[in-house]
């Protein structure tokens, strides 16, 4: 690739997202100029747009990568630990079930808006990131890297070529829609036949939590579920997850008392936590989510990354995490490989199976959550695994603690172990044989787990 022109920034990002603005963290740290293009006011301000989005988790690959960024102690103080999945029936009992065998295998949820925030008081202090807002991406020229956009006032403009162009602009990408109007590439969503609607749960009476902080909350119910996460501020955001069509769905829920009424009989407990249900229900949008697939992600000069490249449902926790993976992996590459467009090709190259399998397991798991916890045979498959972790560290891990608190262990490695242990832990559960059975060994064996 030819040498950045005079005056042109290396890389513009367009994205100011959490995933965008960490790779301008970790690419500055490798000596690179970064300018960052964002449609949204600075949220700085105070006048950034909340927009639809889930609270957030993080686990060891997030983790790890904000770490690597320099930038884990200044994010810390928003993040609440869970430990496990506390479970609430229609009485609002249920077990706790921990995340994994040891104390620090927990998940962090994290505010969108406060983690990226963080994010962006981080990048603003590097004087090689340049961060400008208001610019509402239009298109882009993959041969020069040149990015048109538009103000807030609706003036044009346009940044000068750049070597690399990375759109982390999301799901709703503009930069790859850009891309796909120019024939350059083809994307695909497979919609889930469920939406989302986010509900505020406040501090108790007094500023105590209203539920117990430490868990991700789960109102499985067959089908559908809602959940709670906790936030620093001893409030928990709620999310109900439910069929968009259908007598059993959001269409079915026509005004707040048919809203009210359901949460009255499906979630009687988490309805007393909510004083001001109705104006809620009424108020707060109806999400849409889907998996997207998308090729390629690399267009000449431009790549796409994150949710831009391969959005997946949130059911995993695995988003965000996956997001901020990906910027370790292209940030190594560029540092390493001086052509650019090489460096970006086998990111996508290596990057891909991963997300592939990410996106796979994150639906699986919605099942689990939803449908899999109720069944009779769930706590005894789950004790099992546990058991076999247990007898063989190192060697058997669940696919859950893989994915979430193994960031050594790629997503296809996991997906790929995960099948092998299922059936082992069929066969010992078909032959009433525990962990420390000899049965346990041969199939251990033979799997080569």
């Amino acid at each position: 690739m030819s040498a950045t022109p005079r005056g042109a920034t290396a890389v513009t990002i367009v994205g100011a997202g959490p995933v965008g603005t960490l790779l301008a963290l970790l690419l500055a740290a490798g000596g690179r100029h970064v300018r960052v293009l964002e449609r949204r006011a600075d949220p700085r301000s105070g006048a950034a747009e909340r927009g639809r989005s889930i609270n957030l988790a993080l686990a060891a690959r997030g983790l790890a990568a904000l770490a690597r960024a320099g930038v884990l102690e200044r994010v810390q103080p928003e993040l609440v630990a869970m430990r496990g999945r506390q479970l609430h029936d229609r009485d609002g009992r249920g077990p706790l079930l921990p995340y994994g065998l040891r104390p620090e295998e927990v998940i962090y949820a994290v505010d969108r808006a406060r983690l990226n925030t963080a994010l962006i008081e981080a990048a603003a202090a590097v004087p090689l990131i340049e961060l400008q807002f208001g610019r509402r991406a239009i298109d882009v020229d993959p041969a020069t890297g040149r990015v048109s956009w538009q103000d807030a006032a609706g003036n044009a403009g346009a940044n000068e070529s750049s070597d690399t162009v990375i759109g982390a602009d999301g799901a709703g990408s503009a930069l790859r829609n850009a891309l796909q109007n120019r024939g350059a590439l083809q994307a695909t969503e497979d919609p889930l036949a469920h939406d989302y609607k986010e509900l505020h749960i406040p501090p108790a009476a007094g500023g105590g939590w209203p539920l117990e902080p430490h868990a991700l909350h789960i109102w499985p119910r067959g089908g559908y579920m809602l959940i709670a996460l906790p936030n620093p501020d001893r409030s928990f955001t709620a999310t109900l997850f439910l069929p968009s069509l259908g007598a059993g769905g959001f269409e079915a829920l026509t005004d707040s008392t048919a809203a009210r009424a359901f949460f009255a009989r499906e979630f009687p407990d988490a309805l007393a936590l909510i004083p001001d249900f109705d104006v809620q229900f009424a108020a707060h949008p109806q999400g849409k989510l889907g998996t997207l697939y998308c090729w390629p992600w690399q267009v000449q000069r431009v790549l796409l990354v994150g949710d831009a490249a391969h959005a997946i449902v949130p059911f995993h926790g695995q988003g965000l995490n996956c997001g901020f993976e990906d910027c370790v992996l292209l940030a190594e590459l560029l540092e390493r490989e001086s052509d650019c467009q090489a460096a970006c090709a086998q990111f996508e190259h290596l990057r891909r199976p991963n997300t592939d399998a990410i996106a796979a397991m994150a639906i699986e798991n919605y099942q689990e959550m939803r449908d899999t916890v109720l069944a009779p045979g769930f706590a005894a498959r789950r004790q099992l695994a546990l058991d076999l972790e247990q007898r063989y560290p190192g060697r058997f891990i669940p696919r859950y603690s893989m994915v979430m608190f193994h960031a050594e262990i790629p997503y296809a490695e996991a997906q790929r172990r995960g099948a092998l242990q299922s059936g082992v832990i069929d066969a010992l559960l078909a032959s009433g044989a525990g962990a420390d059975s000899a049965l346990a060994a041969r199939l251990l064996d033979e799997s080569a787990l």
